[in-house]
């Protein structure tokens, strides 16, 4: 059985949400049985549970135009243990965020292009209009035709991994 990591940091709940979402899509398309997801905070991650996974999806908010730092923090850890260990492997994104996410994205891909993953999609970036200290601190809802794109990003890697296509 293949399996899918799902690394995620939320401190509002947003990415939590698009996280979860990924997930469900990912199991749906598997199928029972053929795909072991994995979802598990930043904070709690650790280099072996990347070694063990076939692929990976990525979620953080966007702070101050740059990834969240609980997310940074999980790749500081990480990054230079696995280099050249993980060679190949497909992998995802999905960023919330207020009004842009582009630069996180950026990061994102740029940490991946260090470990010479293979993107199976491009980021996908959730806005949710926050743009004032009470809305940015605020618990987030994502809607639900958000939350189906997460779930279909998690769609196509879950079953991608499953059928051996990635």
């Amino acid at each position: 059985m293949r399996t899918l990591l799902v690394v995620y940091h939320s401190l509002t709940g947003g990415t939590r949400q698009m996280a979860e979402a990924a997930v469900d899509g990912a199991r749906t398309a598997a199928g029972a049985g053929a795909l072991d997801v994995r979802l598990r905070r930043a904070t709690d991650t650790q280099p072996f549970e990347l070694l063990a996974a076939d692929g990976y999806l990525f979620a953080t908010p966007e702070n101050l135009a740059a990834m969240a730092g609980l997310m940074k923090d999980f790749f500081d850890r990480c990054y230079y243990p696995l280099l050249e260990r993980i060679v190949g492997r497909p992998y995802a994104l999905l960023v919330c965020a207020g009004t842009d996410g582009g630069n996180a994205a950026r990061q994102l891909e740029r940490i991946a292009t260090g470990w010479r993953l293979r993107p199976v999609a491009p980021p996908l970036i959730v806005r949710t209009g926050a743009d004032t200290p009470e809305a940015i601190l605020a618990p987030k809802a994502i809607g639900a035709a958000e939350r189906a794109r997460c779930a279909e990003l998690g769609a196509t890697l879950g079953a991608g991994l499953a059928l051996g296509i990635f």
